[in-house]
């Protein structure tokens, strides 16, 4: 496929609205795609040149991608940036300055480019991403500029927006799923349903993370193929996570006699190790080993395996009054520069809670309880990694008990889990289940939130640009995110500065593809920012379409949202948006607040 006919279906992608299209038009995009270009063709639709989880940054900012932009047009760069700062996009400015400033280059790079193929821009991006050492700047610069030059102007708008990670076009892993069931059905002539189709694509990348293998593997060896892709070391399985029920007398009445561990108030790490090799990586899959050398040391020396991955909760922890230090405190960790003098004034603990692999030998279908006898052979105490607390518990009497130990020494809860249950990767149910410290208001636990714009604020918020934020969950079923509130209290004069200011890096000038929402804000932003709120109740409203459905008479439920939310903190550095509390979530705190 050359790139200037993957361009056209971007523009395709860009200006739909419906998920049901987005679906059509990948379909299409697939089914135009040969096996040898497939995985290069998904990762680009996913504005990358790797999985998420492989540490490949093409590493351009905006200066410099304006740079070459300005030297294949053979103009200055402060006219590039000028145009930049009226428009917001480089990939605007580049559209448009390309069709101004360079029509006749732009007709010759429809007429003896049109051949240039997706392999050949992809093997240039890379070149760019491996490009390190004295003058890597102007070495990226020129590659870039040399690419750009012989591409048209639609084509220039989608090359410049990959090294900059902002592609746009609002498509989510799921969405891309559900293009690839559906164009390996039409292919193949199956009148299987896309839902099913899709089930073992999706059991693959929960055990993978890794949407150019699947495609790849999928249109060389069929589906089957698919369904028997293991899990790989080096490869992050997608984390197993937490339902949520309001007491203990609930959890043991649906769970049964279950573990009970702590609940860390840290950042989930999934350490891999392979031989000498470690790796570990972030639960939005983000690669994170070189941040954290005291835990690839520990797992060195701790870990008895060859082999192994290790599921844990890291937090900064002060060893000497062993005391865990706040979420706050512990983010601070997450950088990528001055990263030996962090590390000394926060250290880092490891809680391992569950071992994944060991060996050559996936675990992920054992029993928790065989898991755990495992995991218990295979660390060595006495270091940074040390293995969570367990506790088989039978009664709510002592469960309650243990909660609220934990919480008196500074955690979150517990999260309880049943003894048989396997290890079900990027699922969420009730084999796992958080109990935490009770809020003031009527909620139990706070709700993660992602901004979807802002309304301009008035009277003394006027000079902080924003006034209110509007905000939603995600509905996995349908992967777009949904109105849940408007939040206007619980931010300070600088944070709403601050709020404004990140906002404005990711505005959009039409509602996202996957943002559903009745409610129009002054200015809409890419669903990126997930904030923790906190709230008195949930209660049902027409105005938001959290959770809100067509009957089959045609009538319209209400949907749910938020009384008297307030921001609590920031959860950028340790979720994406797809992490954000579910719909069904939502509804099942409502329901349970309902009963008391």
């Amino acid at each position: 496929m050359t790139f200037q006919a993957l361009s056209l279906f971007f523009q395709k992608l860009e200006s739909t609205s419906s998920r049901l299209t987005l679906i059509d038009i990948l379909s299409d995009l697939f089914k135009a795609s040969d096996a040898s270009e497939i995985d290069k063709i998904v990762y680009l639709t996913q504005g990358r040149i790797a999985p998420f989880f492989e540490a490949v940054e093409i590493g351009m900012a905006e200066k410099q991608v304006a740079g070459a932009l300005a030297a294949s047009l053979n103009i200055k760069r402060e006219e590039v940036l000028k145009l930049y700062g009226k428009l917001g996009d480089m990939g605007a400015v580049a559209e448009q300055l390309n069709s101004k400033l360079n029509p006749s280059a732009s007709l010759r790079a429809r007429t003896q480019n049109s051949k240039l193929v997706v392999g050949e821009v992809f093997a240039v991006l890379k070149q760019i991403a491996d490009t390190k050492g004295e003058g890597t700047v102007e070495k990226r610069q020129t590659l870039l500029s040399n690419l750009l030059k012989k591409l048209n102007s639609l084509s220039s708008k989608y090359l410049v927006r990959i090294p900059l990670g902002n592609l746009r076009l609002g498509i989510g892993d799921p969405t891309i799923l559900d293009g690839l069931a559906k164009a390996a059905l039409n292919a193949a002539g199956a009148k299987l349903d896309r839902v099913i189709a899709r089930k073992p694509l999706e059991g693959a990348y929960n055990r993978t993370s890794d949407l150019g293998l699947i495609a790849k593997t999928l249109w060389e060896k069929g589906l089957d193929a698919v369904s028997s892709l293991k899990v790989i070391v080096g490869k992050p399985i997608r984390s197993e996570r937490c339902e949520r029920l309001p007491s203990a007398e609930k959890a043991i009445e649906k769970m049964g006699t279950v573990d009970a561990q702590p609940k860390y108030d840290g950042f989930r790490v999934q350490i891999h190790k392979d031989g000498t090799k470690i790796s570990m990586f972030s639960r939005n899959l983000e690669n994170m080993t070189q941040m954290f050398p005291e835990l690839i040391e520990g797992t060195l020396k701790q870990v008895k395996a060859r082999s192994a991955i290790l599921d844990t909760e890291a937090l900064a922890y002060n060893t000497e009054s062993e005391e865990f230090l706040p979420f706050q405190e512990t983010t601070k960790r997450r950088r990528k520069y001055n990263i030996e003098e962090l590390a000394k004034s926060l250290p880092l603990k490891a809680f391992v809670f569950d071992l994944l692999y060991k060996d050559g030998e996936s675990l992920i279908d054992k029993p928790l309880v065989e898991r755990l006898e495992i995991l218990d052979r295979t660390i060595k105490e006495d270091g940074v990694l040390t293995k969570a607390r367990t506790r088989t518990v039978s009664d709510p009497k002592t469960l309650n008990i243990i909660l609220q130990d934990y919480i008196s020494k500074g955690l979150e809860g517990i999260v309880v889990k049943k003894l048989e249950s396997s290890y079900e990767a990027g699922a969420r149910n009730f084999n796992w289940v958080k109990l935490k410290r009770h809020a003031n208001g009527e909620l139990n636990d706070t709700i993660d939130c992602v901004i979807l714009g802002y309304v301009f604020g008035k009277g003394k918020r006027t000079a902080f640009g924003a006034g209110a934020l509007l905000v939603g969950v995600y509905d996995d079923k349908r992967d777009e995110f949904v109105t849940v509130s408007k939040i206007g209290t619980g931010l300070s004069d600088e944070e709403w500065k601050e709020i404004h200011k990140r906002a404005d890096k990711i505005k959009v000038d039409h509602k996202p593809a996957r943002v559903n929402s009745l409610i129009t804000p002054s200015v809409w932003i890419k669903p990126e920012i997930v904030i923790e709120v906190l709230a008195d109740e949930i209660t049902r409203s027409p105005i938001h379409t959290a959770g809100s459905i067509v009957t089959k008479s045609g009538d319209k439920e209400p949907g749910y949202a938020l009384r008297f939310p307030r921001l609590v903190s920031f959860r950028t550095s340790d979720k994406k948006p797809e992490d954000a509390t579910t719909v069904s979530e939502l509804i099942s705190m409502y329901r349970q607040q309902n009963k008391k």
